[in-house]
C-alpha cells in the first residue's frame, strides 16, 4: 500500500517514563485505513504504551503521531474520537446495556432517535439484540465483551483500539471471541489496532503483525509470513512452536549455508540472518516440516532421531525426540497408517529440506 494509504503513522517515535530508559524506541510504524493491525510481544516489550499514546492516555517523549494526515500529539484522547476496547470491559455498572451505549453518543449530543437507532444497529451487530434492557453483572464475561465492542463502535470512529480484550475469557470463549472481532472488522471496514501477548490470537484476527521485543519492532508482516519466514531467533521463538539447533556455519554457497551442529552432523539451511563463515547460528524449523524415515533424495538434511515420547492429538502425532543431541526436538507426524507402528524407544531417520531450516541469529541470553 502506498503512504497515502496510512491512517494511522507513529514518526520515530519514542517514549521514556523517566527521562533515560526507553520503553519505545525510535518507532516508525503505519497502520492502513480499514487494516487489522496487531502489536504482538511479550510483557514489558512497549506495545500497551504505544497503544496508549495513540489513545492519549500517555503523551509521546520524542516523534509524532499522524492520524488521517494530522498530528495528534497535543489532541486530548476525548477529541480523537477513536474507540476502545479494554481487557476488563470498563462499563458502568449502574446502567443498562441501552445505556451503556447511549452514553458517548449523548456526550456527542446526538438527539434521542439517531442514539435510539445507533443503539439498535450496533447491538444487533454484535448479535445482543435482547439484551438491551439488563445490566452488565446479568451478562456472562462474553457478552459484556461484546457489549464492550459494540460501545466503540457505537458513534462510527474510523479506528478503534483494543488492549488485550479477550485476556480475562475462558479458552472456548476466547476463541469464539476471535472470529466475531474479525467478522466485524471485516463487515464494517474500520481500522483495528489490536494489543496482545497471545501469539495464536494474532495470527487469526490481523492482516499485519508487528512483533515487539525490548521497545522495538522485531518484524512486520502477514500472519503467514511472520510464520513461514521469520527474519530473526525472536520471531521464530515467539511465533509458533520451534526446533532450534545451535551450531557453526562452515560452508555458504548462494543462499544455502552449511552448519555443523553438535555431534558433528553437518546440517543444511536457508541463510536468512548470519554473520558468515565461522560464526555460530541458530537453525529454526517448524515441527510439521520435518518428515519421519524421508524417501531417498526427498531431504537436503537427514539425522537419527530417537523417540521419547508420542502423544496422540487426533488429526496429527506429536512426538518428542532426541535429534543432534537435543531431547526436545518436536516432530508433527500426519495421523496416517504408516506412522501407526512408531514407539517410544524406536530409532528414525528424521529429515527436512534446506529451504525450510532458517540460519538465524543467536538469541542473546
Amino acid at each position: 500500500m502506498s503512504k497515502s494509504d496510512s491512517y494511522v503513522s507513529f514518526q520515530s517515535v519514542q517514549k521514556s517514563y523517566d527521562g533515560e530508559t526507553l520503553v519505545v524506541k525510535d518507532l516508525n510504524l503505519d497502520a492502513h485505513r480499514g487494516e487489522f493491525l496487531t502489536m504482538l510481544g511479550p510483557s514489558g516489550s512497549g506495545k500497551t504504551t504505544c497503544l496508549m499514546m495513540l489513545a492519549g492516555f500517555e503523551t509521546v517523549t520524542h516523534g509524532e503521531i499522524i492520524l488521517d494526515g494530522t498530528s495528534i500529539n497535543n489532541v486530548p484522547p476525548h477529541k480523537r474520537n477513536i474507540g476502545m476496547v479494554f481487557q476488563n470491559y470498563a462499563l458502568f455498572p449502574h446502567m443498562t446495556v441501552n445505556e451503556n451505549l447511549a452514553f458517548p453518543l449523548q456526550v456527542r449530543k446526538m438527539s434521542k432517535s439517531a442514539i435510539e437507532d445507533h443503539v439498535k444497529k450496533v447491538l444487533d451487530l454484535v448479535q445482543l439484540g435482547a439484551f438491551g434492557n439488563r445490566r452488565p453483572m446479568q451478562l456472562s464475561g462474553g457478552q459484556q465483551q461484546r457489549v464492550a465492542v459494540a460501545r466503540a463502535l457505537v458513534f462510527e470512529p474510523k479506528l478503534v483500539l483494543m488492549d488485550e480484550p479477550l485476556g480475562a475469557l475462558d479458552k472456548q470463549l476466547r476463541e469464539q471471541m476471535q472470529y466475531e472481532i474479525k467478522h466485524i472488522h471485516e463487515n464494517l471496514e474500520v481500522t483495528v489496532v489490536y494489543v496482545t501477548h497471545d501469539q495464536s490470537e494474532a495470527l487469526t484476527m490481523s492482516n499485519r503483525i508487528a512483533v515487539f521485543d525490548d521497545g522495538i519492532i522485531q518484524q512486520l508482516a502477514a500472519p503467514d509470513v511472520l510464520y513461514e519466514k521469520p527474519e530473526n531467533a525472536f520471531v521464530a521463538q515467539f511465533i509458533g512452536e520451534n526446533n532450534t539447533l545451535f551450531g557453526k556455519v562452515i560452508g555458504l554457497d548462494g543462499d544455502i549455508c552449511t552448519v555443523e551442529v553438535e555431534g558433528g552432523e553437518k546440517l543444511k539451511a536457508l541463510s536468512v540472518n548470519i554473520q558468515g563463515v565461522g560464526f555460530e547460528t541458530m537453525i529454526s524449523l517448524r515441527p510439521e516440516r520435518v518428515t519421519v524415515n524421508p524417501e531417498s533424495g526427498q531431504c537436503s538434511s537427514t539425522v537419527t532421531g530417537k523417540v521419547k515420547e508420542l502423544i496422540y492429538l487426533g488429526d496429527h502425532i506429536r512426538s518428542r525426540m532426541n535429534v543432534c543431541g537435543h531431547d526436545d526436538f518436536i516432530v508433527k507426524i500426519p495421523n496416517s497408517a504408516d506412522h501407526a507402528q512408531l514407539q517410544p524407544g524406536d530409532t528414525v531417520q528424521v529429515g527436512w529440506k534446506a529451504e525450510d531450516a532458517r540460519a538465524l541469529d543467536v538469541p542473546v541470553s
